[in-house]
């Protein structure tokens, strides 16, 4: 049971075989006024994540049985859009890449300083809270239903992170201006900007889903000034 005994900021649950991390994570929490929930296995915190509407989820990776990826891959398949913040001992780029192919929003390497997760946490459930106004954003043959955060290129479903929507739509919005990296990062995160190497491992991923399996690119990178969503191919033209 929470010790907060105010109106709380939102439901958090906590995935982690390792109970005294949890109690210690979980404390600090409840002391920032959000409600947390405890699962100590990959298996119970799925049924958890499937039944309740939790506004966050601090996912460790290496859990028994089902393994963290295992979690956000399934929650995702299942239409399940809370924010999802990986912990993971891991080191190098691959696991992080593997953790945003996932579906997770954010993630962190072990050891971590509790005021940085409490940050993370914080912007994702803030970000989580807000609402979009249904329409339908399009560049080119990319089109993205903020309604149903549907995307589709050529008639195609694309799928995409839930990170990976914050930025599709405010480069679709925004296009066919370049956006400043700060600009970006200012959106998503707010006051509490993740490593350096976050918003370019959430956009590799994301021309990966949007631009791979397709005939010419949408997202560029403007060296030293930012990115953009643009139609600049002559084929691309034409659609």
């Amino acid at each position: 049971m929470s010790r907060y005994l105010g109106s709380p900021n939102g439901i958090v649950m906590l995935i982690d075989d390792n109970v005294e991390l949890c109690a210690a994570t979980g404390a600090i929490l409840e002391d920032a006024g959000f409600l947390v929930d405890y699962a100590h296995g990959g298996q119970h915190g799925l049924e958890l994540a499937l039944r309740s509407p939790y506004d966050a989820i601090i996912l460790d990776w290496s859990l028994p049985g089902m393994d963290g990826l295992e979690v956000c891959q399934t929650l995702r398949r299942k239409g399940r859009m809370m924010p999802i913040l990986m912990l993971t001992g891991r080191p190098g780029v691959d696991p992080v890449i593997d953790a945003l192919e996932a579906g997770a929003d954010d993630y962190l390497h072990k050891p971590f300083a509790v005021a940085e997760l409490l940050a993370r946490i914080e912007a994702l459930v803030r970000r989580h809270k807000q609402r979009v106004t249904p329409s339908e954003l399009r560049v080119a043959d990319l089109v993205f239903d903020t309604g149903t955060f549907e995307v589709r290129r050529n008639g195609k479903p694309v799928v995409v992170s839930p990170v990976g929507l914050r930025i599709l739509s405010i480069l679709m919005a925004a296009s066919p201006r370049v956006v400043p990296r700060a600009e970006i990062e200012r959106a998503i995160w707010g006051d509490a900007p993740p490593e350096s190497d976050t918003l370019r491992s959430h956009l590799y991923v994301l021309r990966r889903a949007i631009d791979g399996p397709f005939d010419f690119p949408l997202l560029h990178t403007m060296q030293g000034v930012g990115f953009c969503l643009a139609n600049r191919s002559k084929k691309g033209q034409k659609v």
